[in-house]
């Protein structure tokens, strides 16, 4: 092994509040958070370990919608050390005002807006979410959007949120400042290299491009693909399993497009969903309805559609919206291509379609083919102990075309949280076509929806209670869209 070539494998480099960071001999599914601590960075605090909290929230630049540099908050305590290779990451100690960062020469210690919002309004008493809150709140202040949503991936256990909502209402309402932070973001890059990375004999591999994701997983069978790590990150942060070798798809080209025709929106594996979110609203309702339920924005901004179906949880928020749009995944090996319709990936719990050594390269979703001539109803649900950030006890989404005499041509509705896998109700759907869409075929309909699945009992609801949402869920849609 040359010289340049052993470097690269066990040097990894990333920025904290603008400082140079160079580690040997890390392993990289340590998680941010560890690091952060280890490193005496001890303002970002540990909650939960499960990315439900925020208290582990830090910022870091990525790109958004539009392709440019924006701040995301995300959750530190899911993210690897591999992940953050080539990033600039900053913490609740790293975004005071420093001399020369704004064109008025502020002093060193003038604290940022969003903390002396948080000072003046006492959003804070024990202080360990504070740094969280702030860091949210930081992120939002330079999109221009300090509100509620900001925040609504941070949880207070002893302020209450009066204070902390008043501290956001009052930087909302102030004028924003032109400062360092902001010039940073024009200058900023967020390209992501190719990456191969050896610390603590573990090797994390950060391809650009499709083929060289084969070809790593032809050397190495036995890695472990890796995204946004919303979901495995939760197996890093609580040690629960050791990863010898970590293939990330997030910077993959092939994977991170979105494009589509008159017949057809795709979306890239890859693409994370808040950026889905913003680039796609309005296109297909439901998807936007069960984005917005999906999970904090700290998760969005890092989870992928290509991971929440790859795990193939029944509990999933995704797939029932789009089992109802019928979509399609496109799956890609070193041998070619192929293309199946959701609605035959998923073949048992957390198993799925997918072949050895074979990738979700994107998913296709095909739109109302002639507009104006059928009228489209689509709405999702989620059902969960909390509102943004939870799992979901039942999720469902339902699609329902209409003729010009109100009669059912097309019937869609997915259910997660039901069955092994999410599912559709294929034997109503049926039932339904040729009907016209009215209290009475609801009525017809009901007893069969509510034995169509066969639900467990866990900790989040009974099975019977499960029965029941199934059913009422769609009968909230018949009211909702007579």
């Amino acid at each position: 092994m040359n010289q340049q070539l052993a470097t690269q494998l066990t040097l990894l480099t990333f920025k904290i509040n603008d400082e140079p960071v160079h580690l040997r001999d890390f392993a990289p599914t340590m998680t941010l958070l560890e690091y952060l601590r280890h490193s005496g960075r001890s303002g970002t605090k540990e909650g939960c370990g499960d990315g439900d909290c925020g208290a582990c929230t830090v910022v870091m630049i990525g790109a958004g919608a539009d392709g440019k540099p924006h701040y995301q908050a995300v959750n530190s305590c899911l993210i690897p050390l591999g992940a953050v290779a080539g990033r600039e990451i900053f913490t609740a100690e790293g975004i005071v005002d420093r001399p020369g960062s704004n064109s008025t020469g502020v002093a060193i210690d003038q604290l940022h807006p969003v903390q002396a919002a948080m000072v003046e309004t006492g959003g804070s008493q024990c202080g360990y979410c504070t740094p969280g809150f702030i860091m949210s709140l930081f992120a939002a202040y330079y999109e221009g959007q300090v509100d509620d949503l900001a925040v609504e991936g941070n949880l207070c256990r002893c302020t209450g949120y009066l204070p902390i909502r008043r501290a956001a209402q009052q930087v909302a309402a102030a004028a924003a400042i032109d400062d360092g932070f902001t010039h940073k973001l024009n200058t900023a890059t967020v390209s992501l290299e190719s990456l191969s990375y050896l610390g603590n004999n573990q090797q994390f591999y950060r391809p650009t491009q499709l083929q060289e994701v084969f070809d790593r997983w032809q050397q190495h069978p036995e890695a472990t693909l890796v995204a946004g790590a919303t979901d495995l990150g939760l197996e890093m942060s609580w040690h629960r399993q050791h990863y010898p070798v970590l293939i990330s798809l997030e910077a993959v080209t092939e994977l991170k497009q979105i494009s589509q025709t008159p017949e057809v929106l795709e979306i890239g594996a890859a693409v994370p969903l808040s950026q889905i979110e913003t680039s796609l609203h309005g296109i297909f309702p439901s998807l936007d309805e069960m984005l917005h339920w999906f999970a904090a924005r700290q998760v969005r901004n890092r989870a992928t559609l290509g991971g929440n179906l790859g795990t193939a949880s029944p509990i999933g928020d995704l797939p029932p919206v789009l089992l109802s749009l019928d979509a399609s995944v496109k799956l890609a090996s070193s041998v070619g291509e192929r293309i199946i319709p959701l609605a035959n990936f998923f073949k048992g719990y957390r198993q799925t379609e997918l072949q050895p050594q074979e990738v979700i390269v994107s998913v296709q979703i095909p739109k109302l083919p002639t507009p104006g001539t059928v009228r489209r109803l689509a709405q999702s649900y989620k059902i969960g102990k909390r509102g943004t950030d939870d799992i979901s006890i039942v999720a469902a989404a339902f699609v329902i075309d209409l003729d010009a005499n109100h009669r059912i041509l097309h019937a869609r509705l997915g259910y997660g949280g039901v069955a092994a896998t999410p599912i559709r109700a294929i034997e109503v759907e049926e039932m339904l076509i040729g009907q016209p869409w009215s209290l009475e075929t609801l009525q017809a309909v009901r007893l069969q929806l509510q034995e169509a699945f066969t639900p467990l009992t866990d900790l989040r609801g009974s099975a019977d209670y499960r029965k029941r949402l199934v059913v009422n869920l769609f009968e909230k849609f018949f009211v909702e869209f007579p």
